[in-house]
Protein backbone atom coordinates (compact mmCIF):
# COMPACT_ATOMS: atom_id res chain seq x y z
CA UNK A 1 0.00 0.00 0.00
CA UNK A 2 1.10 3.70 -0.70
CA UNK A 3 0.83 5.81 1.99
CA UNK A 4 0.21 9.97 2.19
CA UNK A 5 4.61 10.23 2.00
CA UNK A 6 4.68 8.44 -1.45
CA UNK A 7 5.63 10.91 -4.31
CA UNK A 8 3.53 11.96 -7.22
CA UNK A 9 -0.26 10.87 -7.82
CA UNK A 10 -0.97 7.63 -6.54
CA UNK A 11 -4.13 5.73 -5.14
CA UNK A 12 -4.14 3.52 -1.90
CA UNK A 13 -2.79 5.94 0.37
CA UNK A 14 -5.50 4.56 3.24
CA UNK A 15 -6.93 1.61 3.95
CA UNK A 16 -10.10 0.95 2.99
CA UNK A 17 -11.06 0.92 6.77
CA UNK A 18 -9.80 4.61 7.22
CA UNK A 19 -11.33 5.34 4.06
CA UNK A 20 -14.99 4.56 5.02
CA UNK A 21 -13.87 6.55 8.56
CA UNK A 22 -13.17 9.70 6.43
CA UNK A 23 -16.01 10.05 4.24
CA UNK A 24 -19.01 9.40 7.17
CA UNK A 25 -21.41 11.62 7.45
CA UNK A 26 -20.31 15.29 7.95
CA UNK A 27 -23.43 15.37 10.66
CA UNK A 28 -24.35 12.74 12.55
CA UNK A 29 -28.24 12.34 12.07
CA UNK A 30 -30.58 13.31 14.93
CA UNK A 31 -32.59 10.50 17.06
CA UNK A 32 -36.14 11.98 18.31
CA UNK A 33 -35.08 12.64 21.76
CA UNK A 34 -32.24 14.78 20.21
CA UNK A 35 -35.05 16.45 18.08
CA UNK A 36 -37.27 17.31 20.10
CA UNK A 37 -34.90 18.63 22.72
CA UNK A 38 -33.16 21.13 19.37
CA UNK A 39 -37.01 22.12 18.64
CA UNK A 40 -37.70 23.61 22.39
CA UNK A 41 -34.70 26.10 21.98
CA UNK A 42 -36.74 27.66 19.01
CA UNK A 43 -38.82 30.86 20.27
CA UNK A 44 -41.17 30.27 17.29
CA UNK A 45 -40.83 33.93 16.06
CA UNK A 46 -44.13 35.45 14.76
CA UNK A 47 -42.20 37.09 12.38
CA UNK A 48 -39.43 34.90 11.43
CA UNK A 49 -36.64 36.09 10.48
CA UNK A 50 -35.13 32.64 9.42
CA UNK A 51 -38.41 32.04 7.24
CA UNK A 52 -37.08 35.66 5.65
CA UNK A 53 -33.95 34.25 4.99
CA UNK A 54 -34.53 30.90 3.31
CA UNK A 55 -34.68 31.22 -0.28
CA UNK A 56 -37.48 28.71 -0.40
CA UNK A 57 -39.40 30.98 2.22
CA UNK A 58 -40.08 27.15 4.31
CA UNK A 59 -42.10 28.05 7.23
CA UNK A 60 -39.89 27.00 9.62
CA UNK A 61 -41.33 28.16 13.02
CA UNK A 62 -44.35 25.73 11.95
CA UNK A 63 -42.11 22.74 10.86
CA UNK A 64 -39.96 23.30 14.42
CA UNK A 65 -43.27 23.25 16.30
CA UNK A 66 -44.50 20.18 14.71
CA UNK A 67 -41.30 18.20 15.18
CA UNK A 68 -41.98 19.54 18.87
CA UNK A 69 -44.84 18.13 19.24
CA UNK A 70 -44.00 14.62 17.94
CA UNK A 71 -45.35 14.72 14.27
CA UNK A 72 -42.21 14.76 12.02
CA UNK A 73 -43.66 13.73 9.39
CA UNK A 74 -46.21 17.01 9.34
CA UNK A 75 -42.82 18.91 9.31
CA UNK A 76 -41.89 16.89 6.64
CA UNK A 77 -44.46 18.21 4.71
CA UNK A 78 -44.29 21.76 5.41
CA UNK A 79 -40.96 21.83 4.40
CA UNK A 80 -41.71 19.85 0.99
CA UNK A 81 -44.60 21.64 -0.27
CA UNK A 82 -41.64 24.67 -0.53
CA UNK A 83 -38.65 22.58 -1.05
CA UNK A 84 -39.09 19.35 -2.65
CA UNK A 85 -35.43 18.28 -2.13
CA UNK A 86 -36.08 19.68 1.93
CA UNK A 87 -33.52 16.64 2.72
CA UNK A 88 -30.92 17.53 0.24
CA UNK A 89 -30.66 21.14 1.47
CA UNK A 90 -30.58 20.19 4.81
CA UNK A 91 -27.21 18.17 4.14
CA UNK A 92 -25.50 21.09 1.77
CA UNK A 93 -27.43 24.19 2.36
CA UNK A 94 -24.83 27.06 3.53
CA UNK A 95 -27.53 27.66 6.84
CA UNK A 96 -24.69 29.32 8.66
CA UNK A 97 -25.56 32.21 6.39
CA UNK A 98 -28.90 31.87 5.91
CA UNK A 99 -31.48 30.73 8.13
CA UNK A 100 -29.42 30.10 11.19
CA UNK A 101 -27.78 33.28 10.67
CA UNK A 102 -31.10 35.40 11.45
CA UNK A 103 -31.94 32.86 14.13
CA UNK A 104 -33.33 34.95 17.12
CA UNK A 105 -30.74 32.66 19.21
CA UNK A 106 -27.96 33.32 16.93
CA UNK A 107 -28.52 37.14 17.52
CA UNK A 108 -28.83 36.67 21.45
CA UNK A 109 -26.51 33.67 22.05
CA UNK A 110 -24.20 32.90 19.15
CA UNK A 111 -25.97 29.50 19.35
CA UNK A 112 -28.92 29.42 16.76
CA UNK A 113 -31.10 26.90 16.73
CA UNK A 114 -30.03 23.96 14.45
CA UNK A 115 -32.21 24.60 11.59
CA UNK A 116 -30.86 22.28 9.18
CA UNK A 117 -29.91 19.29 10.86
CA UNK A 118 -34.15 19.36 12.30
CA UNK A 119 -35.25 19.53 8.60
CA UNK A 120 -33.04 16.56 8.10
CA UNK A 121 -34.63 14.69 11.03
CA UNK A 122 -38.22 15.58 9.66
CA UNK A 123 -37.88 14.75 6.18
CA UNK A 124 -35.61 11.70 6.66
CA UNK A 125 -38.22 10.37 8.75
CA UNK A 126 -40.75 10.72 6.33
CA UNK A 127 -38.96 9.36 3.63
CA UNK A 128 -37.84 6.23 5.80
CA UNK A 129 -41.52 5.53 5.82
CA UNK A 130 -41.60 5.04 1.95
CA UNK A 131 -44.43 7.90 1.92
CA UNK A 132 -44.61 10.01 -0.53
CA UNK A 133 -47.17 13.02 0.78
CA UNK A 134 -48.49 14.69 -2.55
CA UNK A 135 -50.81 13.49 -4.98
CA UNK A 136 -51.13 14.60 -9.00
CA UNK A 137 -53.77 16.72 -9.76
CA UNK A 138 -55.89 15.04 -12.66
CA UNK A 139 -54.26 15.64 -16.41
CA UNK A 140 -54.11 18.18 -17.87
CA UNK A 141 -53.47 17.12 -20.99
CA UNK A 142 -50.18 19.77 -21.58
CA UNK A 143 -46.82 18.66 -21.97
CA UNK A 144 -43.61 20.40 -20.67
CA UNK A 145 -39.80 19.62 -21.49
CA UNK A 146 -37.81 19.95 -18.29
CA UNK A 147 -34.36 20.03 -19.56
CA UNK A 148 -31.66 19.01 -16.90
CA UNK A 149 -32.40 17.40 -13.71
CA UNK A 150 -30.29 18.92 -11.40
CA UNK A 151 -32.22 21.06 -8.41
CA UNK A 152 -33.79 23.81 -10.96
CA UNK A 153 -35.20 20.93 -12.91
CA UNK A 154 -36.24 18.31 -10.56
CA UNK A 155 -37.98 20.84 -8.67
CA UNK A 156 -40.17 22.05 -11.54
CA UNK A 157 -40.89 18.83 -13.06
CA UNK A 158 -42.58 17.51 -9.54
CA UNK A 159 -44.56 20.90 -9.22
CA UNK A 160 -45.31 20.56 -12.97
CA UNK A 161 -45.99 16.74 -12.48
CA UNK A 162 -47.93 17.54 -9.26
CA UNK A 163 -50.54 19.96 -11.03
CA UNK A 164 -51.46 17.39 -13.84
CA UNK A 165 -49.35 18.01 -16.68
CA UNK A 166 -46.99 15.58 -18.18
CA UNK A 167 -43.40 16.12 -17.85
CA UNK A 168 -40.18 14.79 -19.98
CA UNK A 169 -37.68 15.30 -18.22
CA UNK A 170 -33.84 15.16 -19.97
CA UNK A 171 -30.28 15.12 -19.05
CA UNK A 172 -27.08 14.65 -20.26
CA UNK A 173 -25.76 12.32 -17.85
CA UNK A 174 -26.30 8.73 -17.00
CA UNK A 175 -27.96 9.77 -13.68
CA UNK A 176 -30.42 12.31 -12.80
CA UNK A 177 -29.88 14.67 -9.77
CA UNK A 178 -27.19 17.18 -11.53
CA UNK A 179 -25.35 18.50 -8.94
CA UNK A 180 -26.46 16.85 -5.90
CA UNK A 181 -25.40 13.58 -7.52
CA UNK A 182 -22.12 14.58 -9.46
CA UNK A 183 -20.74 17.79 -7.49
CA UNK A 184 -21.04 17.97 -4.11
CA UNK A 185 -18.40 16.25 -1.38
CA UNK A 186 -19.56 12.91 -0.53
CA UNK A 187 -19.07 13.42 3.20
CA UNK A 188 -22.30 15.82 3.17
CA UNK A 189 -24.63 13.38 1.07
CA UNK A 190 -23.60 9.38 2.20
CA UNK A 191 -25.50 6.57 1.42
CA UNK A 192 -26.77 7.21 -1.89
CA UNK A 193 -28.91 9.88 -0.40
CA UNK A 194 -29.17 11.47 -3.80
CA UNK A 195 -30.02 8.95 -5.91
CA UNK A 196 -32.80 7.80 -3.29
CA UNK A 197 -34.20 10.87 -2.95
CA UNK A 198 -34.46 11.61 -6.98
CA UNK A 199 -36.29 7.94 -7.00
CA UNK A 200 -38.57 9.01 -4.33
CA UNK A 201 -39.58 12.63 -5.49
CA UNK A 202 -40.17 10.84 -9.17
CA UNK A 203 -43.22 8.73 -7.15
CA UNK A 204 -45.51 11.80 -7.68
CA UNK A 205 -46.04 10.26 -11.09
CA UNK A 206 -46.22 11.93 -14.48
CA UNK A 207 -42.39 12.60 -15.04
CA UNK A 208 -40.22 10.69 -17.79
CA UNK A 209 -36.63 10.86 -17.29
CA UNK A 210 -34.78 10.43 -20.54
CA UNK A 211 -30.90 10.13 -19.85
CA UNK A 212 -28.11 11.08 -22.16
CA UNK A 213 -29.98 13.72 -24.05
CA UNK A 214 -28.12 17.20 -24.25
CA UNK A 215 -28.89 20.33 -25.47
CA UNK A 216 -27.15 21.47 -28.41
CA UNK A 217 -25.88 17.92 -29.24
CA UNK A 218 -28.84 16.23 -28.77
CA UNK A 219 -31.67 18.10 -28.71
CA UNK A 220 -32.28 21.57 -29.94
CA UNK A 221 -34.62 24.46 -28.75
CA UNK A 222 -37.08 23.93 -31.80
CA UNK A 223 -37.59 20.51 -31.76
CA UNK A 224 -38.44 20.91 -28.38
CA UNK A 225 -41.08 23.73 -28.40
CA UNK A 226 -42.70 21.60 -31.12
CA UNK A 227 -42.72 18.86 -28.75
CA UNK A 228 -44.07 20.04 -26.04
CA UNK A 229 -46.31 23.24 -24.61
CA UNK A 230 -43.69 25.01 -22.83
CA UNK A 231 -39.52 24.61 -21.76
CA UNK A 232 -37.84 24.89 -18.81
CA UNK A 233 -34.03 25.30 -18.85
CA UNK A 234 -32.31 23.66 -15.60
CA UNK A 235 -28.96 23.22 -17.85
CA UNK A 236 -26.19 24.51 -15.19
CA UNK A 237 -23.15 25.46 -16.22
CA UNK A 238 -21.08 22.60 -17.90
CA UNK A 239 -17.72 24.62 -18.63
CA UNK A 240 -14.74 25.53 -16.75
CA UNK A 241 -13.17 28.91 -16.01
CA UNK A 242 -9.35 29.07 -17.53
CA UNK A 243 -6.64 30.35 -15.80
CA UNK A 244 -4.92 31.34 -18.71
CA UNK A 245 -1.03 31.04 -17.22
CA UNK A 246 1.93 28.63 -18.06
CA UNK A 247 1.17 25.20 -17.60
CA UNK A 248 -2.09 25.51 -17.57
CA UNK A 249 -2.62 21.37 -18.92
CA UNK A 250 -1.29 20.05 -15.82
CA UNK A 251 -4.08 21.42 -13.75
CA UNK A 252 -7.45 19.34 -13.39
CA UNK A 253 -11.02 21.03 -12.96
CA UNK A 254 -12.12 20.02 -9.42
CA UNK A 255 -14.99 19.00 -10.52
CA UNK A 256 -13.61 16.66 -12.57
CA UNK A 257 -11.96 15.55 -9.33
CA UNK A 258 -15.17 15.51 -7.23
CA UNK A 259 -17.70 13.46 -9.89
CA UNK A 260 -14.57 10.71 -9.97
CA UNK A 261 -14.59 10.53 -6.34
CA UNK A 262 -18.88 10.48 -6.30
CA UNK A 263 -18.97 7.90 -8.38
CA UNK A 264 -16.49 5.46 -7.19
CA UNK A 265 -17.14 2.37 -5.67
CA UNK A 266 -14.16 2.04 -4.27
CA UNK A 267 -12.22 4.86 -2.69
CA UNK A 268 -9.10 3.21 -2.46
CA UNK A 269 -8.59 3.13 -6.14
CA UNK A 270 -8.48 6.72 -6.46
CA UNK A 271 -5.18 8.57 -7.12
CA UNK A 272 -4.50 11.48 -5.41
CA UNK A 273 -1.00 13.36 -5.30
CA UNK A 274 0.98 13.68 -2.09
CA UNK A 275 1.46 17.65 -1.98
CA UNK A 276 -2.08 19.34 -3.43
CA UNK A 277 -3.35 22.64 -4.34
CA UNK A 278 -6.27 24.08 -5.20
CA UNK A 279 -6.98 27.08 -6.60
CA UNK A 280 -10.40 29.12 -6.22
CA UNK A 281 -12.13 30.36 -2.69
CA UNK A 282 -15.91 28.85 -3.01
CA UNK A 283 -17.08 25.32 -1.92
CA UNK A 284 -15.81 23.52 -4.77
CA UNK A 285 -12.35 24.52 -3.78
CA UNK A 286 -13.63 23.50 -0.40
CA UNK A 287 -14.87 20.31 -1.33
CA UNK A 288 -11.82 19.43 -3.27
CA UNK A 289 -9.15 20.69 -0.98
CA UNK A 290 -10.66 18.33 2.41
CA UNK A 291 -11.52 15.33 0.20
CA UNK A 292 -7.89 15.65 -0.87
CA UNK A 293 -6.91 15.25 2.31
CA UNK A 294 -9.41 12.74 3.31
CA UNK A 295 -8.04 10.14 0.66
CA UNK A 296 -4.46 10.60 2.31
CA UNK A 297 -2.67 13.28 0.42
CA UNK A 298 0.27 14.81 2.34
CA UNK A 299 -0.50 18.48 2.39
CA UNK A 300 -3.34 20.43 0.89
CA UNK A 301 -3.30 23.78 -0.09
CA UNK A 302 -6.25 26.32 -0.97
CA UNK A 303 -4.86 29.09 -2.93
CA UNK A 304 -7.33 32.28 -3.31
CA UNK A 305 -6.24 35.41 -4.64
CA UNK A 306 -8.19 37.51 -2.46
CA UNK A 307 -8.35 38.03 1.52
CA UNK A 308 -10.41 35.76 3.83
CA UNK A 309 -13.46 37.84 4.14
CA UNK A 310 -13.82 37.95 0.22
CA UNK A 311 -13.75 34.00 -0.17
CA UNK A 312 -16.69 32.74 -1.36
CA UNK A 313 -16.97 29.84 0.90
CA UNK A 314 -18.47 30.44 4.10
CA UNK A 315 -16.64 30.75 7.31
CA UNK A 316 -18.13 27.33 8.16
CA UNK A 317 -16.16 25.80 5.15
CA UNK A 318 -13.56 27.41 5.91
CA UNK A 319 -13.13 26.24 9.62
CA UNK A 320 -14.05 22.68 8.06
CA UNK A 321 -11.36 22.96 5.71
CA UNK A 322 -8.85 24.03 8.48
CA UNK A 323 -9.73 21.65 11.16
CA UNK A 324 -9.17 18.91 8.73
CA UNK A 325 -5.72 19.94 7.85
CA UNK A 326 -6.21 21.96 4.75
CA UNK A 327 -4.18 24.98 4.93
CA UNK A 328 -5.57 28.08 3.67
CA UNK A 329 -3.61 30.82 1.50
CA UNK A 330 -5.20 34.42 0.54
CA UNK A 331 -3.57 37.31 -1.28
CA UNK A 332 -1.95 34.60 -4.04
CA UNK A 333 -2.46 33.91 -7.60
CA UNK A 334 -1.19 31.25 -9.83
CA UNK A 335 1.79 32.24 -12.60
CA UNK A 336 2.94 28.94 -13.52
CA UNK A 337 2.52 25.57 -12.66
CA UNK A 338 4.96 22.83 -13.30
CA UNK A 339 5.31 18.93 -12.82
CA UNK A 340 5.76 18.88 -9.87
CA UNK A 341 5.50 22.71 -8.20
CA UNK A 342 3.47 25.86 -8.54
CA UNK A 343 4.51 29.21 -8.03
CA UNK A 344 2.50 31.69 -6.53
CA UNK A 345 2.23 35.75 -6.89
CA UNK A 346 1.46 37.53 -3.78
CA UNK A 347 -1.42 40.12 -4.39
CA UNK A 348 -2.61 43.33 -3.25
CA UNK A 349 -5.80 45.36 -3.77
CA UNK A 350 -4.91 49.47 -4.93
CA UNK A 351 -7.43 51.45 -6.11
CA UNK A 352 -10.00 48.83 -5.79
CA UNK A 353 -7.84 46.83 -8.60
CA UNK A 354 -6.43 43.44 -7.59
CA UNK A 355 -3.09 43.12 -8.88
CA UNK A 356 0.27 40.96 -8.19
CA UNK A 357 2.85 42.35 -6.14
CA UNK A 358 5.72 40.36 -7.87
CA UNK A 359 6.70 39.16 -4.96
CA UNK A 360 6.36 34.97 -5.04
CA UNK A 361 6.38 31.80 -3.89
CA UNK A 362 6.64 28.28 -5.07
CA UNK A 363 5.43 24.94 -3.73
CA UNK A 364 5.56 21.79 -4.37
CA UNK A 365 2.08 20.76 -6.13
CA UNK A 366 1.59 16.81 -7.52
CA UNK A 367 -1.98 17.45 -8.38
CA UNK A 368 -3.34 20.76 -9.24
CA UNK A 369 -7.11 21.50 -9.17
CA UNK A 370 -8.93 24.59 -10.28
CA UNK A 371 -11.93 25.91 -9.03
CA UNK A 372 -12.49 29.30 -10.24
CA UNK A 373 -15.83 29.33 -11.30
CA UNK A 374 -17.81 27.61 -14.19
CA UNK A 375 -19.54 28.92 -17.52
CA UNK A 376 -22.52 28.19 -19.52
CA UNK A 377 -21.88 25.62 -22.32
CA UNK A 378 -25.09 26.03 -24.31
CA UNK A 379 -27.36 29.36 -24.74
CA UNK A 380 -29.33 27.93 -27.25
CA UNK A 381 -29.55 31.28 -28.69
CA UNK A 382 -31.26 32.79 -26.33
CA UNK A 383 -30.23 36.12 -24.59
CA UNK A 384 -27.78 36.33 -22.23
CA UNK A 385 -26.99 38.95 -19.76
CA UNK A 386 -23.52 38.29 -17.67
CA UNK A 387 -22.94 35.04 -19.43
CA UNK A 388 -26.09 33.57 -17.99
CA UNK A 389 -29.20 33.17 -19.96
CA UNK A 390 -31.48 36.55 -19.08
CA UNK A 391 -34.65 35.90 -17.30
CA UNK A 392 -36.83 37.76 -15.48
CA UNK A 393 -38.72 37.19 -12.05
CA UNK A 394 -40.90 34.43 -13.28
CA UNK A 395 -38.06 32.59 -15.23
CA UNK A 396 -39.06 33.77 -18.84
CA UNK A 397 -36.23 34.13 -21.12
CA UNK A 398 -36.27 36.23 -24.19
CA UNK A 399 -38.17 33.74 -26.19
CA UNK A 400 -41.58 32.88 -25.90
CA UNK A 401 -42.61 29.45 -24.06
CA UNK A 402 -39.43 29.05 -23.00
CA UNK A 403 -38.18 29.66 -19.32
CA UNK A 404 -35.27 28.84 -16.99
CA UNK A 405 -33.51 28.75 -13.98
CA UNK A 406 -30.72 27.34 -11.17
CA UNK A 407 -27.22 28.04 -12.22
CA UNK A 408 -27.38 28.85 -15.63
CA UNK A 409 -29.98 31.76 -15.94
CA UNK A 410 -29.60 35.21 -14.04
CA UNK A 411 -30.83 35.61 -10.65
CA UNK A 412 -29.80 34.73 -6.90
CA UNK A 413 -27.01 32.73 -5.78
CA UNK A 414 -25.57 29.44 -7.39
CA UNK A 415 -26.89 27.50 -4.39
CA UNK A 416 -29.10 24.17 -4.15
CA UNK A 417 -32.13 26.00 -2.13
CA UNK A 418 -31.98 29.03 -4.61
CA UNK A 419 -32.13 26.42 -7.51
CA UNK A 420 -35.44 24.72 -6.33
CA UNK A 421 -36.98 28.09 -5.98
CA UNK A 422 -35.87 29.03 -9.25
CA UNK A 423 -37.55 25.51 -10.58
CA UNK A 424 -40.99 25.70 -8.20
CA UNK A 425 -41.69 29.56 -9.25
CA UNK A 426 -41.33 28.90 -13.21
CA UNK A 427 -43.40 25.93 -12.45
CA UNK A 428 -46.03 27.95 -10.89
CA UNK A 429 -45.40 30.56 -13.90
CA UNK A 430 -45.37 27.64 -16.28
CA UNK A 431 -48.46 26.37 -14.76
CA UNK A 432 -50.38 29.72 -15.47
CA UNK A 433 -49.40 30.17 -19.19
CA UNK A 434 -50.48 27.12 -20.44
CA UNK A 435 -53.83 26.49 -18.75
CA UNK A 436 -54.16 30.10 -20.26
CA UNK A 437 -55.27 31.81 -17.03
Amino acid sequence: MTTPMTPGIQSGRLSADALSRNFEDLHAPLDAHEARVAADRCYFCHDAPCMTACPTSIDIPLFIRQIQTGTPEAAAKTILSQNILGGMCARVCPTETLCEEACVREEAEGKPVIIGQLQRYATDTLMAKGVHPFTRAAPTGKSIAVVGAGPAGLSCAHRLAMKGHDVTLYDGRAKAGGLNEYGIASYKSTNDFAAREVAWLLEIGGITVETGKMLGRDLTLDALKADHDAVFLAVGLGGVNALRIEGEDHATAAVDFIENLRQSTDLTTLPVGRNVVVIGGGMTAVDAAVQSKLLGADTVTIAYRRSRAEMAASPFEQDLAAAKGVRLMFNVMPTAIADGAITLEYTATKNGKLSGTGETVTLPADQVFKAIGQTLTTDAGLKLEGGKIAVDATGRTSLAGVWAGGDCATGGEDLTVTAVAEGRDAAEDIHAAVMGA
